[in-house]
Parts: structure tokens; C-alpha cells; sequence
């Protein structure tokens, strides 16, 4: 059994490849239950946020395993295998804790630290077991992982400045409109995740924001709980847009929510400076709406070009920060290898224990003239030479679980004890 990961990152492939690959939660409960399907594949989550999809599973066979994974990404992407192995994150064993781990404690995100990656493992981990998709072995990964997160946010500064991709969205609609966002009027268009973070940045900025949504409630509810200026159902869209400084698209469908001549029939005279925020994955707005006159549009790509230039402080925290994943992860492996020895060690106490009981059983028989009294004695001294005949064995299997050495330790206690 190995515990793997396969996956696109940004670093490795570009935007308009991962919005390809990119899992909406609305199909996420059939693509869990396709990848599960495999034989070699017994347990599967699907981490899917706005920079990156990966895959973490359980599988019998390495190879088959990794295999599958693959070409379930490169079929999403619409390419063969062989165009997209080379791109891909893959990592094994000890190598997927390591790396889930610094996902969740933001290290790995485009903006360093970030507030929303944490969230997003913590719910990816929740809907993969209530799909049954992952058993015991990745539900107790992604709940480390998510203690790790958090620890490393309450512990260091690296959230510290701009938390998320959602307050970069934020910094970058102000500097293009004069450098603050105080009175101006935002339009934020889903009301999921991404946009409850983007409402939130430019509410807090100074904005009067709308939050226009399918679900009408679902804005209302958002708009209640932030101080937001109102709500409006899909089929506002067209009345508010005209009015709007700031247009944050935020929906995960696939379908293009704003196109270029909408977008000019609504504002023909472009006397108002618009700034059109797409963190749409895949991308929600028509790329040619930055062509039109008073426009400027923005991707995540760009999200993370800025967040790059603005870690400022943050770097020196990477330091502390990594110092608490390590603390975890050693913590998480100990346990790990502990538990994975904990049948093997249990089998051995029973039977080392049925010994001792069948022995003293015989030796009663053959001596009747012994009185209880003189039993329990003898019962007690056997019992302690049992336990610590099986101490120095158990912690050498405990410690080595997990490893090379602790597979041949456990074959040779089988072997020896006929377990």
C-alpha cells in the first residue's frame, strides 16, 4: 500500500491549463467516485482551488496507481499523458504529508500564507470522506494537515498583510482607481468562497459593494453578515453593471458571466474608469472585455504576479513557519508508524499471552497440591517476565513501522510467532 499524490501547481503550468483541470464542487462527488473506481485506488481526495488541482490517494499497486491518476488529469486537461507527465507534481509516502502539510500552512500558495488554502484542505478532506471516497488513512492525513495550518497561522506572522488572493484582488482595483476604494461602487458577481473573501477585502476597503448571485438568499445572507450595500439575483447583473467601478467575477462554472459586447451596450460612452477582477476558474470573463475603452481586466495570473511583488515582511516568517510543519509532521509520522505496527504487536502480546495462560493451565494439573494462594504468586511472575519479554520488541517494531526495516521486522515476527 503506498499514499500518493499527483497534482498541478502554478509554478509548473499555466493558468488556462489549470483552469482546465480545475474540479467545481458541483462535480466533485462524481469525479471522487470515477477516480475510486480504479482497482489499485482504495482511498481518494481532490484538493481543487483556484491554483491548483491534485489528487491524494491510497493504492495498492505504486505504479498502477500513479498511472491512473495521471491520466485522469491529463484527460481533463484534453492532452495526452505524455504532454503533461513532465508538468505534473508527484509525490509518495512521507513526500505527500510533506506536502499537504505546507499546502494547508499557506507555503505553498501564491500569496505566502494565505488565509483561504486552509478552509479549502479542511472542506476538500470533509467531502472526500462524506462521499466515501477516503477511509482512515487520509482522513487522519488531511486532519493533521489542518492542525498544521492552523497552528502555523496562530504561532507566526506569515498571514500577516495580504491574507488571500481575495485582498490582492482588492489592492489592485484601488491602484488602478486612484489608489483607494472609499465610495466607489463594486460589483461582486458569486457569492461561493472566492466571493464571500473578494466582498469581504473590498467592503473592509471602503467600497459599496452589490453582491449579485444565482441564489438570491445566498447574497442576501452574505451581504447581512458583512455590511455590503445589497443583493441582487443574476437578473440584476444588467442593471447594476453600467454603474459599477469595480467588477469582481467570482463564479467557478465554466461559462463566460461577462462578454465584451454586453459589457459596451451597457456603457457605450466609457466615461467611468472600469477595473474587471476574473477569478473565475476556469475564467469567467470574455478576455476581449480588457480591449474595450476605459476597461482593465485582471486574471489570477496577474493576482499572482502582484502577490509576488507584495510578500514584503512575510518571508522571514517562512523560517518559523516551516519549523512548525516539521514539528507536526514528525509528530503526525511518529503516530503513524506507531499505529501501523499496532496490529502486528497486538497479534504478538496475544499470543505470547496464550502461551503463558495454556502453561500455567498445564502446570496446575500437574501440581494440585499448590494453594491459590501460591497460584497467584506464580501467575504473577510469569504474567511480569511475559511483559517484559514483549517490551523491547514492541518499541523496535513501533519505531521502525513505516520503513524498509520495520516491513522485514514484521515478516520476521510473523515468521518466528507464526502470526
Amino acid at each position: 500500500m503506498s499514499l500518493v499524490v499527483v497534482g498541478l501547481e502554478p509554478d509548473r503550468v499555466p493558468l488556462d491549463l489549470l483552469e482546465r483541470v480545475a474540479v467545481h464542487e458541483d462535480d466533485l462527488a462524481k469525479v471522487l467516485a470515477d477516480l475510486a473506481e480504479a482497482a489499485e485506488v482504495t482511498e481518494v481526495a481532490v484538493v481543487s482551488t483556484c491554483l491548483r488541482t491534485e489528487v491524494y490517494a491510497v493504492v495498492d499497486r505504486f505504479h498502477d496507481g500513479v498511472g491512473h491518476l495521471q491520466r485522469f488529469l491529463a484527460e481533463r486537461a484534453g492532452l495526452d499523458l505524455g504532454q503533461l507527465a513532465d508538468r505534473m507534481t508527484v509525490g509518495f509516502d512521507d513526500q505527500v504529508a510533506d506536502h499537504l502539510f505546507r499546502v494547508a500552512a499557506g507555503l505553498r500558495s501564491a500569496v505566502l500564507g494565505e488565509s483561504e488554502v486552509l478552509g479549502q484542505v479542511r472542506r476538500s478532506g470533509e467531502q472526500a470522506v462524506a462521499a466515501q471516497a477516503a477511509g482512515p488513512v487520509l482522513r487522519e492525513l488531511f486532519r493533521r494537515a489542518v492542525l498544521a495550518g492552523r497552528r502555523v497561522r496562530s504561532e507566526t506572522a506569515i498571514s500577516r498583510g495580504s491574507l488571500s488572493l481575495s485582498h490582492v484582488a482588492a489592492e489592485l482595483a484601488a491602484e488602478q482607481l486612484g489608489g483607494t476604494l472609499a465610495g466607489r461602487s463594486a460589483l461582486v458577481v458569486g457569492a461561493g468562497e472566492m466571493g464571500q473573501g473578494v466582498t469581504r477585502a473590498l467592503v473592509a476597503a471602503g467600497a459599496r459593494v452589490q453582491v449579485v448571485n444565482r441564489t438570491l438568499a445566498r447574497a442576501e445572507a452574505l451581504v447581512a453578515e458583512v455590511g455590503a450595500a445589497g443583493a441582487l439575483g443574476l437578473g440584476g447583473l444588467r442593471r447594476v453593471l453600467p454603474s459599477a467601478e469595480v467588477v469582481a467575477v467570482c463564479t467557478a462554472g465554466g461559462v463566460p458571466v461577462l462578454e465584451a459586447a454586453t459589457l459596451q451596450a451597457l456603457r457605450p460612452d466609457a466615461q467611468t474608469p472600469l477595473v474587471v477582477v476574473d477569478l473565475g476558474m476556469p475564467r469567467a470573463v470574455e478576455r476581449a472585455v480588457g480591449q474595450l475603452p476605459g476597461v482593465r481586466l485582471f486574471d489570477l495570473e496577474d493576482l499572482r504576479a502582484r502577490a509576488q511583488e507584495t510578500l514584503g515582511g512575510r518571508r522571514a516568517e517562512v523560517a518559523s513557519a516551516e519549523a512548525v510543519v516539521a514539528e507536526e509532521l514528525a509528530r503526525y509520522r511518529a503516530e503513524q508508524r506507531a499505529r501501523g505496527a499496532a496490529p502486528v504487536v497486538a497479534a504478538l502480546r496475544r499470543r505470547v499471552e496464550g502461551w503463558q495462560e495454556e502453561a500455567l493451565a498445564r502446570a496446575r494439573r500437574r501440581h494440585p497440591d499448590l494453594t491459590e494462594e501460591q497460584w497467584a504468586a506464580v501467575a504473577t511472575v510469569s504474567r511480569d517476565l511475559v511483559a517484559r519479554l514483549l517490551h523491547q520488541p514492541s518499541v523496535v517494531l513501533k519505531e521502525a513501522a513505516g520503513t524498509s526495516r520495520g516491513e522485514r521486522l514484521v515478516e520476521a515476527a510473523r515468521a518466528l510467532f507464526g502470526l
